[in-house]
């Protein structure tokens, strides 16, 4: 019944007139762990999110490429991963003559808008049209964004990005959350001042979560909600220790929920291995395209329409600490994951990592607890600022990846395998570890010349 429901509904999308495309809108938070929304089974109240939920797809196992701000928008909206657009190092600029998102869509008659918080240059890559208001989505632009298009009859590719929860942590009401009832990560080492910063974090998922609401009120009130794909993300994880700098699974992993009426069956669940590196070509072909064979993503539409309930055998990420605020002078780190293992390759493992999160309060709230002699702040601080160079987690049975597999010789064919996808795709994108690494922050000022120029 399932596939009989898609292939009706991938008719149905291809027998469409260019006026009568689906319009696309996209959702992103900044510096937010999937794991905390409401849907996710976290603690942050997300009605608004969670009712999206009821009416479309989530994803269970979807991915970014790099666990920082830059590198996953640049990511997003060309289609590329990071080192191949050049786009690797954080506060980076993608290569001369790159293609994003713009360059495909508006061929197809699409006006395309990012509305929020940028991050991505040069803006001869990103010719969006551009609006913000205090580094998040002008709700009014938008309003008005919505009323153009549906009065010209023409699609529209929509970006609405958050700033939130990026930190500082001051916006929403962290009164509606108890710091004393909080269940904190387990790898988080628990200390007053970490469940007090976390209330306010929460209360910062709930004001994301009342953007989607807005956002989603203005598609309803111009009569838009029925030809339009909607998708909401979560980023990166957020800025406490093993998530955002990080290639663990609350780095990578990404919340993401997709609505689109008659074609992405409501309240559905799928466990395909997706990345943000597929929303490029996903739109594309939504949009009656052809995906660029150049690209590194892969159309996720038969996955929402039913046709395949698996994507990609593999998902891959790296992080670049080199050129980011207190991060370690060589510290780059490459990740592979298949549905059960995740490998982790910390390519100059005897530094010490360091990057903001080392630097902030909440961390050193957890130093001075490890000092006073509590056993967990202790470990993992540890574990957080000194580890080995591989490291493997099962992340079926340890999705927190808290126990590192790597030395068991029960798991060294996973180990082989894992580092010969590794390796080839690093291969494939040019990436020479550490002499990629050290060439990060030359790369950030030859992008900032170029945009001068």
């Amino acid at each position: 019944m399932r596939f009989i429901f898609g292939l009706i509904c991938f008719l149905m999308s291809y027998s469409l007139s260019a006026a009568e495309r689906p319009n696309l809108l996209f959702i992103i938070a900044d510096d937010c762990t999937y794991r905390d929304l409401g849907c996710y089974g976290g603690e942050a109240q997300t009605p608004h999110i969670d009712a999206l939920c009821n009416e479309g797809m989530k994803f269970t196992q979807c991915f970014q490429a790099a666990p920082m701000c830059s590198p996953t928008r640049h990511n997003i909206y060309t289609g590329l991963y990071p080192v191949k657009s050049g786009a690797y190092p954080n506060h980076t600029f993608a290569k001369a003559g790159t293609k994003s998102i713009v360059h495909y869509l508006k061929p197809l008659g699409y006006r395309v808008h990012l509305s929020g918080k940028t991050h991505i240059a040069p803006k001869e890559v990103f010719p969006f049209e551009y609006s913000s208001k205090n580094n998040n989505p002008n709700m009014q632009v938008i309003e008005q964004f919505f009323k153009e298009c549906k009065a010209g009859d023409q699609p529209f590719c929509l970006f609405a990005c958050s700033n939130e929860p990026h930190t500082p942590w001051n916006k929403g009401d962290a009164s509606q959350y108890d710091a004393d009832k909080l269940t904190l990560p387990p790898y988080i080492p628990d200390t007053p001042h970490v469940r007090e910063q976390f209330t306010k974090y929460l209360a910062e998922i709930t004001y994301y979560d009342s953007q989607v609401g807005q956002l989603l009120k203005l598609l309803k009130q111009n009569q838009l909600v029925e030809n339009t794909l909607v998708m909401v993300v979560s980023e990166q994880g957020n800025s406490l220790p093993f998530a955002k700098w990080t290639c663990y699974e609350a780095g990578l992993g990404s919340a993401m929920i997709v609505r689109w009426p008659g074609h992405v069956q409501p309240d559905s669940v799928t466990d395909a291995l997706v990345e943000y590196v597929d929303v490029l070509p996903t739109f594309v072909e939504v949009a009656g395209g052809k995906p660029s064979a150049e690209l590194d993503g892969k159309s996720l539409l038969p996955v929402l329409l039913g046709e395949k309930t698996s994507h990609k055998d593999f998902t891959f990420g790296l992080m670049t600490t080199r050129g980011i605020n207190n991060g370690s002078e060589n510290y780059p780190i490459r990740s592979v994951r298949n549905q059960q293992y995740r490998l982790i390759w910390n390519l100059n493992s005897e530094a010490t990592f360091t990057n903001a999160c080392t630097k902030g309060s909440e961390f050193q709230s957890m130093l001075a607890a490890a000092e006073a002699g509590d056993q967990q702040a202790q470990k993992y601080t540890q574990k957080y600022q000194h580890r080995p160079e591989y490291e493997l987690y099962d992340v079926v049975k340890d999705p927190h990846n808290i126990h590192n597999l790597a030395k068991n010789r029960q798991y060294s064919g996973v180990i082989e395998d894992l580092k010969s996808e590794l390796n080839q795709w690093m291969i494939d994108q040019g990436d020479k570890g550490i002499a990629t690494e050290m060439e990060a922050m030359e790369h950030q000022k030859r992008g900032r010349k170029k945009s001068k120029e």
